[in-house]
């Protein structure tokens, strides 16, 4: 008996020092990380403000980018926030799939156009925020890529808000017109990030972010409109368990809006918050948990409002602002292409002048 408990022993003490081992053995396998650098060691249109550190070298191998989600640096908060909501939202999908009939049930298509383009706006970002730093083209690229992805979103948005949400009169009021304005507001929006981001060169930082920022609060307003109508006519006899978690929307929303607008707290700190603490980092966060509690207020409007949703939204209703989602990417995306022609035209007159 002895001797098979010192056998095992024995056995357990090799595999713990092979194990020990394994990262002398995978090193020479693994590309080495280069350091992090300053901000005046990295071209102005990488820089953000009040961040002075952490900033990944140009022009690396694409797997060097890729393992740097596993590497400090000041996006890795960034890229790790919205790869964990990417997880999370498709985690919903797969929950809500157990009970909601997706394939069967029109009137669920909005439900799921919903989830499925939280999860785009949260791939796209984490995607840009991970693979921009590569080249000037590359930076351009993939956040024309996640304002793809903000646009779409803002059409998921407007689709659940106008179909579960909505109010008959203030339906009366918008039917014909709701789904077409939000296919034009997510359009602009993507062109006013797109072009905001491609003139970073020539305008101030505040012009830049007026362009970005006042088409997405626009579409917002519009698309968010049924539920804010409800938030305004809530009594205390109502006893929908969806108002609350369109309330938590709405101020999650709303507080990510300032952290995205303002560069707090790093402006306060100026260089402390170059790895956590940031700003856009708390922005993440909060536009995940306001996602989050949109999903289930919607859920619970898909639930409790059938009668009157049903009858508000006729046959094919749901099949056709399925296709304007559609419809809605592939404008977005032919935006963003053109913005890549009007990136490569500047690259190329930049090359020029440096010959």
């Amino acid at each position: 008996m002895a001797t098979i408990v010192m056998d095992i022993i024995g056995r357990l003490f090799i595999n713990v020092q092979q194990v020990r081992q394994m990262p002398l053995l995978l090193t020479p396998a693994a590309p080495s990380m280069p350091a992090t650098l300053r901000d005046i060691e990295v071209p102005r249109y990488f820089r953000e403000v009040h961040v002075h550190s952490g900033y990944r070298p140009l022009d690396q191998t694409w797997s060097y980018y890729l393992l740097s989600l596993f590497q400090r640096h000041n996006e890795t908060v960034n890229t790790w926030t919205h790869l964990l909501g990417f997880l999370v939202f498709l985690l919903s999908l797969c929950c809500l799939a157990e009970t909601v009939d997706f394939v069967g049930d029109p009137h669920a298509w909005p439900l799921l156009v919903l989830v499925v383009s939280a999860m785009g706006y949260s791939g796209c970002s984490a995607t840009a925020h991970l693979l921009g730093s590569k080249s000037e083209l590359c930076h351009h690229l993939f956040f024309f890529m996640d304002y793809i992805g903000v646009a779409q979103y803002q059409y998921g948005s407007a689709v659940v808000h106008y179909y579960y949400a909505v109010e008959e009169s203030w339906h009366a009021r918008v039917a014909g017109v709701f789904m077409p304005a939000a296919v034009l507001l997510s359009c602009l929006s993507c062109l006013g990030c797109c072009y905001g981001k491609f003139c970073s060169y020539s305008l101030p930082t505040w012009v830049r972010r007026v362009g970005q920022v006042t088409p997405s609060a626009l579409a917002y307003a519009w698309d968010t409109s049924p539920v804010f109508q409800r938030l305004l006519r809530w009594s205390a006899e109502d006893d929908e368990v969806a108002l609350y978690f369109h309330l938590g929307q709405a101020v999650l929303f709303l507080s990510s809006a300032f952290f995205f607008t303002y560069p707090l707290p790093q402006r306060w700190f100026p260089g402390r918050c170059d790895i956590v603490g940031q700003g856009h980092q708390i922005f993440h966060v909060l536009l995940n948990l306001c996602t989050l509690s949109q999903i289930r207020a919607s859920h619970l409007d898909y639930l409790g409002r059938r009668r009157l949703y049903s009858r508000l939204h006729g046959d094919g209703e749901a099949g056709l602002f399925v296709g304007l989602y559609v419809l809605t990417v592939a404008a977005c995306v032919l935006i963003a292409a053109g913005m890549v022609v009007k990136v490569r035209r500047m690259l190329d007159g930049k090359a020029q002048k440096c010959k």
